[in-house]
């Protein structure tokens, strides 16, 4: 068992414990998408107003585009060999990093929560518990399997991509026999303020998975290809996501009664009854385990690399390890017992929020790591408050704050629309604005502090920075 349970939190993976190939991103995101939530994600394209045609145009250019920007950060990981969310610290500073921190935090305890509500409804139903102890349950598999580690994600990986692909090649079947596709993709009429929000629902989904993305590749030999990291990962969450996506349009459009508010029993009912039922119950539960598990792990590590900004802490303890798990668990369970009722309208706007304070994070580190430090970092100074990168950046923060702030003119949700999204049509363009402006601001200010910007002085095999690889 010592050999399974993960030993390594936020400190460097040396190379002696490295493995695998890029080839695992496939599958670890092709497993990660084919699930009920992101089915969900682009029924909500239709359930706002697209048609089935220019929803699924709109999911996948959202898709392809936030996917990019997500892979990107997932080729830092063999390079580095650290989680995602440490790397802030060379842009924020050690302790400046908790201000995106704690909304990645937020973050994950939101989807955690948003999986547990689909997920508990499968397994109450599998195990006759009801809705409420299905979500109990749940999220304690979730936190056990956390606690596991890394091999074990992959390994869920794997088989919940091979069981949910099966699946869902089968649903898709019984949704072509119920309704007639040339039907249902037969109005063509454009209407850009819809069209943008399917665009903005599937970039927000691929842009949530940059805070964590690279967890999952630092233990990837640090020669791995940067290229084949990218395009793996890439590939499975871009296939996962979309064929998810448009089964869930599809769906909304054949049938917006039945499946709006119903979504679990809908697609099981879709499936059949007796045996076949449980099956995709159990199916259901399998590929929300495997999102939740990144949730979870993925808040774990920020919640430890929040507090080691203060405390200078990189190693845990399995008691320690154990304990931020279960802090991440009981907020999530705690979210989702409270919004259970709600869901599809909190979850639209969950989704639209999150991509508000996400994209400006996503582009200072992209250019940071890419443009300006041409991914190279000192890494122990990552740990040293008095270091190269300082405590806090104060013009890192401004830039990210500023991009937040431009976004606001252009943000279409519930509780809040800006004033610029009327003369757009309804249009919801934030997220590109929230990746343009942060990115050149950034790159403008940043260039000028070459203490940061500098190569690390002493030799890579000492200082261990990242800078190698094909």
């Amino acid at each position: 068992m010592a050999g399974v349970v993960e030993r390594r939190s936020i400190d460097v993976v040396p190379d002696e414990e490295r493995h695998g190939s890029a080839v695992s991103q496939f599958t670890l995101w092709l497993g990660a998408n084919l699930q009920i939530t992101a089915v969900i994600t682009g029924a909500l394209a239709v359930v706002f107003g697209a048609n089935a045609f220019w929803s699924l145009i709109g999911l996948l250019l959202g898709n392809l585009l936030g996917g990019a920007v997500m892979a990107l950060h997932s080729a830092q990981g063999p390079r580095l060999g650290l989680p995602q969310m440490i790397t802030s610290r060379a842009q924020f500073g050690v302790r400046g990093a908790v201000v995106p921190l704690a909304l990645v935090i937020v973050m994950y305890i939101g989807f955690f929560a948003s999986g547990s509500v689909l997920a508990g409804q499968a397994v109450g139903e599998l195990t006759h518990l009801g809705e409420t102890p299905g979500i109990v349950l749940f999220a304690t598999v979730t936190a056990v399997a956390a606690a596991v580690g890394y091999r074990l994600i992959h390994t869920l990986g794997k088989i919940a991509g091979l069981v949910c692909a099966l699946a869902f090649v089968y649903l898709g079947i019984r949704l072509l026999q119920r309704t007639d596709l040339g039907t249902l993709l037969a109005d063509h009429r454009f209407a850009l303020p819809v069209f943008l929000l399917a665009v903005s629902l599937s970039a927000s989904w691929q842009l949530a998975f940059g805070p964590y993305v690279a967890d999952y590749s630092r233990y990837l030999p640090r020669h791995t290809s940067a290229r084949a990291t990218f395009w793996w990962t890439l590939s499975g969450s871009v296939l996962g996501s979309q064929w998810s996506m448009t089964f869930g349009a599809l769906a909304a459009a054949a049938a917006p009664a039945a499946f709006v508010g119903h979504e679990v029993s809908y697609i099981v009912g879709l499936g059949g009854a007796g045996l076949i039922a449980s099956c995709l119950y159990f199916v259901i539960a399998l590929g929300k385990l495997t999102i939740n598990i990144l949730n979870t792990y993925g808040g774990f590590m920020s919640l430890v690399t929040s507090v080691s900004g203060f405390r200078g802490q990189r190693t845990l303890t399995p008691r320690a390890r154990s304990a931020y798990i279960a802090g991440i668990m009981v907020a999530g369970t705690a979210v989702a017992l409270l919004g259970k009722d709600s869901f599809l309208t909190s979850f639209k706007d969950f989704l639209l929020f999150l991509l508000t304070f996400f994209t400006p994070w996503s582009a200072v580190n992209l250019v940071d790591y890419y443009l300006i430090s041409k991914e190279r970092y000192d890494i122990p100074a990552l740990s040293d408050p008095a270091g190269r990168y300082g405590a806090w950046n104060v013009r890192a923060l401004t830039v990210y704050v500023l991009g937040v702030l431009a976004q606001l003119p252009f943000l279409a949700t519930h509780f809040y629309t800006g004033p610029l999204v009327a003369p757009l049509g309804g249009a919801d363009i934030s997220w590109l604005v929230g990746l343009a402006v942060p990115a050149v601001l950034y790159g403008l200010t940043a260039r000028r502090d070459t203490a940061r910007t500098a190569a690390p002085a002493a030799p890579r095999e000492d200082r261990n920075p990242a800078g190698s690889g094909g």
